[in-house]
C-alpha cells in the first residue's frame, strides 16, 4: 500500500493505493494515524479511490482510528468510497458508521 499524506488548514487527507488487507498496511496506516496525533491533528479524510481491495483487517482499523480520533476531538471521514470497496461498506452495515463523501472538497468542507 502506498499513503500520500497532505494537511489542508489543519485537515490531514491521507490518499491510500493499494490494498488494505491487515499485516503491514494496517500497521502502516495506524503509525501514520498516530504521528499525526501526536502532531495535534485529529481531523483526517482518507481518499480510498486507489483502494481496490479490502477486508475485515483493514475495517478493523479503520474503525479503531475512527474510534481513537473521536475521543481526542476530532474524526476520521471517508471520501471516494467505490466498486468493491463500497460493496464491503454496505454489506457491514458500516457505511452508516462512517461518513462518506464523493469528493475530498466535499469532505473537507463537511469540518467546518
Amino acid at each position: 500500500m502506498a499513503l500520500k499524506e497532505q494537511v489542508v488548514e489543519g485537515i490531514a487527507i491521507l490518499a491510500l493505493k493499494g490494498k488494505l488487507l491487515g499485516g503491514s498496511e494496517t500497521e502502516e496506516l495506524h503509525g501514520k494515524l498516530s504521528q499525526l496525533q501526536q502532531s495535534d491533528i485529529n481531523k483526517i479524510v482518507l481518499d480510498l479511490r486507489q483502494v481496490k481491495r479490502l477486508n475485515s483487517s483493514g475495517l478493523a482499523a479503520l474503525m479503531v482510528a475512527k474510534a481513537s480520533l473521536r475521543n481526542a476531538g476530532g474524526d476520521l471521514k471517508l471520501a471516494n468510497v467505490e466498486g468493491e470497496v463500497h460493496s464491503l461498506f454496505m454489506i457491514t452495515k458500516l457505511i452508516t458508521i462512517f461518513e462518506t463523501f464523493s469528493s475530498v472538497d466535499h469532505a473537507l468542507k463537511s469540518f467546518k
